[in-house]
């Protein structure tokens, strides 16, 4: 066909008036075209997904151990104080809530920032507490696997070989729990728990440091082996016998007023230096 019959067979085409198709039928017709040419394929997963997926299911896993284990609770971001005695010295430790800790060499303990609303405490070695009471806000000490639970008190926790522990109690009175156990045992002034290979004894102990008719210097000895402070007194009391009970772990300044009340003399600390004087009054 000539280009000149070409364009008359196409002009006849373009005169020609459209006919009308139905609304159905176009309708039809669109699906059935887009339904061919937009054919929805599945979408292939790539196989590191699964391992992304498994990397992460083992990470949350992990991620929920570690916070079960973890006795002293809080919440990820929570800022930790760790407290450690590397010398041959007791430590003396003021904790946020005005409970004071003597630690003893080699031992740590570590607490949460928001320890006043949350006095839990994690004790590797050896420490005396003496708990401010505080009744809406439970102490609670973990130590091996026992929890010492208290309102406010003194008690020494001591950790062992093996995973043993010992509790002494000196006033108040403490919870004592184990874990994987349903028991819980409660002391009194003068009792130990003790925990060694899964067994549970509670025996009495002496807590007190009893002076029968020794001279005074005897006295302030012990006080300077046990506080650390030197106690200077007038020559003439130092030979004078006494008999005398303390608590062993009386706070120092009750032990100086006893001592004061004993002998009419005016005490002088010295707490740079570590130094009681008593004078005549």
């Amino acid at each position: 066909m000539k280009d000149k019959d070409i364009d008359k067979e196409l002009k006849k085409v373009w005169e020609v008036e459209a006919i009308r198709q139905p609304d159905e039928r176009k309708e039809a017709s669109w699906n059935d075209f887009s339904a061919k040419v937009f054919e929805k394929k599945p979408r292939k997963i790539k196989p590191w997904y699964y391992a992304a997926a498994a990397i992460l299911v083992v990470f949350l896993s992990l991620s929920g151990v570690l916070l079960s284990d973890n006795p002293l609770g809080g919440k990820s971001d929570m800022a930790y104080t760790i407290v450690e005695n590397p010398t041959t010295k007791v430590k003396l430790i003021n904790l946020p809530d005005s409970s004071v800790v003597e630690l003893q060499p080699n031992a740590k303990l570590e607490y949460t920032s928001d320890f006043t609303d949350n006095r839990k405490i994690n004790l590797n070695g050896t420490a005396f507490f003496k708990v401010h009471k505080d009744k809406k806000h439970p102490f609670r000490v973990f130590c091996g696997e026992t929890t010492t639970t208290v309102l406010g008190t003194c008690f020494t926790v001591t950790e062992g070989e093996e995973n043993s522990v010992s509790v002494k109690l000196y006033e108040g009175s403490v919870q004592m729990t184990v874990k994987d156990s349903s028991h819980n045992w409660l002391l009194y002034p003068g009792e130990e728990f003790i925990y060694n290979k899964k067994a549970v004894t509670v025996e009495a102990f002496n807590r007190f440091k009893d002076f029968d008719n020794v001279p005074l210097k005897s006295v302030l000895k012990y006080i300077r082996d046990t506080y650390g402070y030197e106690v200077v007194m007038p020559q003439s009391y130092t030979n004078m016998q006494v008999t005398l009970r303390l608590n062993e772990k009386e706070n120092l300044t009750d032990v100086i007023h006893i001592l004061a009340e004993m002998y009419n003399l005016t005490p002088q600390i010295n707490e740079e230096i570590k130094k009681v004087t008593f004078k005549q009054r």
